[in-house]
């Protein structure tokens, strides 16, 4: 069923985003850089305003009548969560700062019980350092080997590689859901299937597909799903992991301390069942009583019109900068998400990035973390744009005016 676009009223959206109202340079702020950080609408960093002035105390610890009102608001939240990507019980919805740290927990937990000498670990060839640098760590440590699932040109993964990839000796897959880079949408359901028919684990990162895709943890039949809350129009310092609960229960605790713990003597300590084990300390209390309504809002503007309106900004912009002579896109799969990198000749990714700034135009220069993607594609770094369903195409105007006058400034 085809979306009406004309139902995500962008201009009024807009005026939930104070930062767009910015001029910087002397020109409007055309916000393009959203994959590294989205921005708040103002009814979350309200949210989070009234918690500060109104509701500040600690969670779980007291019987005062504000730490029972922060207890529920922030358990309200994980449910929110809960909901979002279609687990099947808030005890699979662990807080933490975001992806990295997510990932880093299952690979000091879960991989750590998992993977002994010898044993593989299966990562796709476009993931961020986030689900690479752990698993390098975890396989010195233990005498594993890191084993690749290539791409092709389009940067697509190669799946017919993937049978004969998977061993018995493969322990964990870790592939990323959207590419930060390059904007590919995997298909991580069929990965996981096939792992799964092997009696291999699967983890997800997502933190690049929250913000596009209606995720259903149940239905990829994922056994770990990682984002960020400041991808999804939320704070930083606020992330998820999601896994199964047997996964998660048969675990180990990685940071102990107060919180996570039911039972302390020198001789023994007892720990809490999933997620408590793995939430040590004060947790981000704010934070993810801001994810929870940066959720809120984005239901209520409806993930469909979203994901709709992204997908024209996304097309729009293609067709555009294509058009201009010596740019190349990088990543060109059938099924992208709204990202798009690109090199143009004779000018270094950063010179562009400063010459959009220039203008007005915020986008990404560099790597992007994922410098095993630029050598792939034999480039030392990208210029990347982002979109949002706050954006328009008035901005991909703007972007693709700013890019030809730094090609004319370079000529």
């Amino acid at each position: 069923m085809s979306v009406d676009l004309k139902t995500l009223d962008v201009a009024a959206v807009r005026k939930d985003f104070p930062l767009l109202s910015r001029i910087l340079h002397g020109k409007p702020v055309v916000y393009l850089d959203s994959a590294v950080s989205g921005q708040m609408p103002v009814p979350v960093i309200d949210r989070m305003t009234r918690y500060q002035r109104e509701e500040h105390t600690n969670v779980h610890r007291g019987v005062s009548t504000l730490s029972q009102e922060a207890t529920d608001f922030y358990e309200a939240a994980r449910e929110k969560v809960r909901r979002f990507i279609g687990a099947g019980s808030v005890k699979e919805i662990v807080w933490t700062r975001g992806t990295t740290e997510s990932i880093n927990l299952v690979a000091q937990t879960f991989g750590r019980t998992a993977v002994k000498a010898g044993d593989e670990i299966l990562l796709s060839a476009m993931e961020h350092h986030a689900n690479i640098v752990p698993w390098q760590m975890l396989a010195e440590e233990k005498g594993a080997v890191l084993k690749v699932i290539p791409m092709n040109d389009a940067g697509e993964l190669l799946l017919d590689s993937l049978d004969e990839l998977l061993t018995e000796r493969t322990k964990i897959v870790g592939v990323v859901h959207v590419s930060n880079v390059l904007g590919t949408v995997n298909p991580v359901k069929e990965i996981i299937a096939r792992a799964h028919a092997k009696g291999v684990p699967v983890l997800v990162d997502g933190a690049q597909a929250v913000p596009h895709l209606q995720v259903d943890v149940k239905d990829l039949d994922a056994d770990f799903y990682a984002f960020s809350g400041h991808k999804l129009s939320g704070p930083t310092g606020i992330g998820v992991l999601y896994g199964k609960l047997a996964h998660l229960e048969a675990m180990p605790p990685w940071h102990g301390g107060g919180n996570m713990i039911r039972s302390v003597s020198w001789e023994k300590t007892t720990y809490m069942a999933a997620p408590g084990k793995f939430e040590a300390g004060t947790p981000p209390i704010a934070a993810a009583i801001g994810l929870g309504a940066a959720i809120d809002y984005l239901e209520a503007l409806g993930l469909d019109r979203i994901a709709a309106h992204e997908h024209d900004l996304l097309v729009y912009a293609t067709e555009r900068l294509t058009g201009i002579p010596g740019l190349r896109i990088l990543g060109t799969a059938k099924d992208k998400a709204s990202v798009i990198s690109f090199v143009v000749d004779g000018i270094h990714p950063h010179d562009m990035g400063s010459l959009l700034d220039g203008e007005g135009v915020v986008v990404r220069a560099g790597h992007h973390c994922a410098q095993p993607v630029m050598t792939r594609f034999k480039v030392p770094a990208t210029t990347r744009a982002s979109f949002a369903y706050f954006n328009t195409r008035d901005e991909v105007d703007v972007l693709v005016s700013a890019v030809e006058k730094a090609i004319e400034l370079f000529q």
